[in-house]
């Protein structure tokens, strides 16, 4: 997983929640409307959130939607537990995002605005570099354990 951190507006968060839960069945008034958010049980994977004033409208699927007014923070959790988000308000509804993410909603992040375009770049050399990294000290490790020790005495290879 990628490690998240930035600003961003509050739609823009919630429009990369949408594409990443219920892009296919939400309504389109529901889309349209800015201060409505899919929520999401625990069980299902948690979606939530904190506002001073929020109201149900309505369920559908796993995803029960509601009408926020005043959002201060929003927790976005996927079923697979691979991204876990929290949008947090600085001013307005400009907020941080920090978390992790999976590929996949690293590719929601940047359609939906989240990230620019050129941080995934970026991302994808420090991710590179990395496995490099590793791929390198694995290989080390398995040099130094393999060759360090002598064969066992009364055998002959």
């Amino acid at each position: 997983m990628v490690k998240i951190e930035c600003k961003t507006t509050l739609e823009r968060f919630r429009q990369f929640i949408i594409l990443n839960t219920c892009k296919s069945f939400i309504p389109t008034e529901y889309l349209k409307d800015p201060g409505i958010f899919p929520e999401r049980d625990i069980s299902q994977g948690l979606i939530y959130v904190e506002a001073v004033s929020k109201t149900d409208l309505e369920r559908i699927r796993d995803i029960r939607f509601v009408k926020a007014i005043e959002v201060l923070g929003v927790i976005y959790k996927s079923k697979s537990g691979n991204t876990d988000l929290k949008w947090r308000q600085i001013k307005g509804v400009v907020g941080k995002v920090v978390g992790e993410a999976s590929p996949n909603s690293i590719v929601n992040l940047i359609e939906s605005g989240v990230l620019p375009r050129s941080s995934i770049k970026k991302m994808l050399e420090k991710f590179t570099l990395i496995s490099v990294e590793k791929k390198n000290e694995d290989k080390n490790n398995l040099d130094d354990e393999s060759f360090s020790q002598s064969p066992p005495e009364g055998l002959d290879y």
